[in-house]
């Protein structure tokens, strides 16, 4: 089977619409709101559910994820692992979204 010329090229051009929308979000700038937004969904698997029924309040700033906590105990042992979670956190994204975690009560 013979393809023209033209459906050679349509065919080692394409790509899958996932990719093309990574790639628009990441040229117009609007891939990190996104990655900060999965990073904040993803909190209750990285903390657990009794840590995130816990949490009243996530905001990403600049780098830094800002919790916002009902427990002084969670805060206490959230201090202790606050590297690893931040780790955890950009694992699951895939992607560098925060350096650091300010934990409020």
């Amino acid at each position: 089977m013979n393809m023209s010329p033209e459906q050679t090229f349509r065919r080692s051009n394409t790509q899958t619409i996932g990719d093309a929308l990574s790639a628009f979000l990441r040229e117009s700038g609007l891939d990190k709101p996104v990655y900060e937004h999965q990073l904040m969904e993803r909190w209750p698997e990285v903390v657990g559910e009794m840590a995130a029924k816990l949490t009243y309040k996530l905001e990403v700033r600049e780098g830094v994820l800002y919790v916002r906590l009902r427990s002084a105990a969670l805060k206490a042992q959230l201090f202790e692992l606050r590297h690893d979670v931040v780790r955890r956190l950009n694992e699951s994204v895939g992607t560098t979204v925060i350096h650091d975690i300010r934990l409020l009560g």
